[in-house]
């Protein structure tokens, strides 16, 4: 059993490049495999591993600047959700790609799951999904607006085309594991929304202590790793596969459509690609196989794996 450890940290980090190879070292000596995202804003990242390792890793970063009150979210998982460990230095631990946007100043009003059922049904309330399209469309909160953005970046754009729908409204807001909602809500305050709400913790945190029979959540939450998806309680999810070509999660049923084809192709991504693209996809599935066969990784399928 690996325990799997998704946290996130907004502080001040002088010389992120000097925190990178000693943070990297030690997941390695733990056994921790995953992916950790450095900047000059914070850390950001999910990592599993052994419960011993987890812990000390865990016991490292909030020895680092800023960071002795990090708060995480934990799960297990079976299998081993990463096959590499990956320290990465970056502008931004969530790209919004708003300089003026700091969460460390102000965010929005914290809720608790057992807070935000109540504040997502009020009919003054706007409940707006924060995430990707590909993972709002697997499972969202029942109601909620899908903004059908395909990287965060793009929120800042699409509020200002819809923000005239949400007049006197009180604006609700969520993603997987609340980090772009430090951000989101930072932004809309700074657009001079007075009442903004998240839910603390995101939707992880709301899967694991909201009793499914008293859940307004509908579907699977997408979650960064080769779990793919996971439901209430934490539990692994209805879709258990991404397409290797548009790296959209994929549901059993999504595997037996004429349109899939292994590593090359889904019944989402068929008309995206050109001839050579699945020639190529082809090939790198070809050699996938031959790793596989040579008891091997390669080096496309772990990459794949940690994306």
């Amino acid at each position: 059993m690996y325990t799997v450890a998704a946290l996130y940290h907004f502080t001040r980090f002088d010389s992120p490049e000097a925190l990178q190879a000693p943070l990297a070292q030690l997941c390695c000596a733990q056994g921790v495999k995953g992916t950790l995202l450095l900047a000059h804003e914070g850390i950001n990242g999910t990592i599993a591993g052994p419960r011993a390792g987890i812990d000390v890793v865990l016991s490292h970063i909030r020895a680092l600047p800023g960071c002795a009150d990090l708060e995480w979210k934990e799960s297990h998982a079976e299998a081993a959700p990463f096959t590499r460990m990956k320290v990465r230095l970056k502008k931004e631990i969530v790209t919004m790609g708003q300089p003026d946007v700091d969460p460390k100043a102000s965010v929005g009003h914290y809720c608790t799951p057992d807070e935000w059922n109540a504040l997502i049904q009020a009919p003054d309330v706007v409940v707006i999904d924060t995430r990707n399209d590909y993972e709002v469309e697997i499972g969202t909160f029942k109601g909620a607006i899908d903004p059908h953005t395909e990287t965060f970046r793009d929120f800042p754009k699409w509020w200002e085309e819809n923000k005239e729908r949400f007049h006197n409204k009180r604006v609700a807001m969520f993603c997987t594991g609340g980090i772009r909602c430090e951000k989101s809500t930072n932004y809309l305050l700074g657009q001079g929304v007075e009442d903004v709400y998240h839910l603390k913790g995101g939707i992880l945190k709301y899967l694991e202590e909201m009793p499914q029979e008293n859940s307004l959540w509908e579907g699977d939450c997408f979650v960064f790793d080769g779990r793919v998806a996971l439901t209430h309680g934490l539990k692994q999810g209805h879709h258990t596969a991404l397409c290797h070509a548009c790296r959209r999660p994929l549901a059993p049923e999504d595997r037996d459509r004429p349109e899939y084809e292994h590593g090359v192709q889904c019944h989402r991504c068929v008309g995206e690609y050109s001839d050579a693209d699945r020639a190529r996809f082809r090939e790198r599935e070809r050699q996938i196989q031959l790793a596989n066969a040579r008891g091997e990784h390669h080096i496309g399928d772990a990459a794949r794996k940690d994306a």
